[in-house]
């Protein structure tokens, strides 16, 4: 199909100032002046309609009705969809919560699994997001998924308490995740705008295609050498079963949004649920090395000042928040467990860990020049009937909610202005007067829209 013969053009295709606790003024009349403090909390893997498809005044699954049927990999589409399949069993299977034969368009999974309740995962890696995408019909999810109709799948997320600072604070309809694929990829982005490179990697992990551009092998790297799908940090920490180096990607150094900050003398840490554990060797069974993008960099490597003072555990940040003692930029991964990832994450559970966290956020005594950021980092696989804007070889790709939190947000708000991931980036680079990391994050709309005047 065309949307696979275009996977081959695709696939070608220093000294840390000491940081303050107080931010810089920005200068003019900027709504962003009064935000002395970011909260980035990293989620994970839920597309906009899978999660905020019903939401009143969004562009949500009422405007999806003349949306392009799923079709199958001939071309054709399903008369109804192919069953949803459990990826959490051995050897996947048909997931018999699930009818056999749903139509083939959208559905609520909370008719069949509760929030309480995980479903199996959903394939979401580089190439496979493009060709679902299918040049912006998106009708090749199904097709392309693992988990088969469970990427139509939906749940209402009006009662959660996502839903609630929705309601309550702004709801952006139209942010796209930074690059195509899953988290890996997703979290570079977040941190520098780029994509990480590995040079003369092992055959094994490098994607393979056919003469007309199909894709033969999927791989962790690119045939020109990008890093695009999972792959560890050569740093730790990483999987002690993974005992060949050539298997880990080597350390990048590239600038990152950590280094822009500390050049400026601007505070920040990013902090990760298991973090302090996973780094002497006892990760928990569901921290995600992956997770952890800035542990891929020289400048944040093993026994460097940088990675003491900027890579922290959850267990700071409550310190911190507790202390009135955030630093001005704060980014925030939940462990695997609490993060919201189809397949190894209940969303109520995620969600009541939210809840906490916003309560004793909403305690402290920087609460009122605080902003929060919700977003996950992409869709995970999950449908939206949103075709992408056109960007770049890495993106954006599909729609994610982002949810933006604070006393100086609008209230009650759709936000409906184009971003995508960077415009995080691009939103501390315009607060605290720094250069952008990449052409990205210099063109995108920062998040000033989202903030009263």
């Amino acid at each position: 199909m065309t949307s696979i013969r275009l996977l081959k053009m695709l696939a070608l295709g220093g000294t840390m100032a000491t940081a303050v606790a107080v931010p810089p003024a920005l200068a003019g009349d900027s709504p962003l002046a009064a935000i002395d403090h970011f909260v980035i909390v990293y989620m994970e893997n839920r597309s906009f309609d899978s999660m905020f498809g019903l939401f009143p005044g969004a562009n949500g699954l009422a405007n999806a009705t003349n949306a392009a049927p799923q079709i199958d990999r001939d071309g054709k589409p399903y008369a109804v969809l192919p069953p949803v399949i459990d990826t959490n069993l051995t050897p996947p299977a048909p997931d018999p919560r699930f009818p056999k034969d749903l139509p083939n368009r959208p559905f609520d999974i909370g008719q069949y699994v509760p929030m309480q309740q995980k479903t199996g995962d959903l394939i979401h890696r580089f190439y496979t997001n493009q060709i679902q995408i299918d040049g912006g019909k998106n009708d090749l999810f199904v097709a392309w998924s693992d988990a088969k109709a469970l990427t139509m799948g939906y749940y209402d997320a009006s009662n959660t308490e996502q839903g609630r600072l929705a309601k309550a604070y702004t709801l952006a309809d139209n942010f796209f995740q930074g690059a195509f694929g899953g988290s890996f990829l997703n979290h570079f982005w977040l941190v520098c705008a780029c994509t990480p490179r590995y040079e003369n990697p092992p055959a094994a992990l490098v994607a393979t295609f056919d003469s007309s551009g199909g894709l033969i092998k999927d791989g962790a790297v690119t045939p020109d050498g990008y890093a695009v799908n999972t792959i560890q940090s050569s740093f730790q920490p990483h999987d002690p079963k993974i005992t060949n180096p050539a298997l880990l990607l080597p350390p990048q150094s590239m600038p990152t949004i950590g280094d822009r900050l500390s050049e400026k003398g601007v505070s920040w840490a990013w902090y990760s649920g298991g973090w302090n554990d996973a780094v002497v060797g006892k990760a928990d069974p569901l921290f995600q090395f992956h997770h952890q993008p800035l542990a891929y960099f020289q400048q944040f490597g093993d026994g460097t000042a940088a990675r003491a003072e900027h890579l922290k555990d959850y267990v700071d940040l409550e310190k911190a928040i507790a202390d009135g003692a955030l630093p001005a930029v704060t980014f925030y991964k939940p462990i695997g467990e609490l993060n919201e990832h189809p397949g190894y994450s209940e969303i109520a559970e995620a969600d009541e860990h939210l809840a906490g966290l916003m309560a004793k956020l909403e305690k402290s005594p920087q609460w009122s020049s605080t902003a929060v950021i919700i977003v996950p980092d992409e869709n995970g696989g999950s449908w939206d009937h949103v075709p992408p804007p056109k960007g770049d070889r890495w993106g954006p790709s599909t729609r994610i909610p982002a949810i933006i939190v604070s006393t100086h947000a609008r209230k009650g708000f759709v936000d409906h202005t184009e971003y995508d991931t960077t415009s995080i980036l691009a939103t501390l680079e315009h607060r605290f007067d720094l250069k952008p990391l990449g052409e990205r994050d210099a063109k995108v709309h920062d998040l000033s829209n989202a903030f009263e005047d």
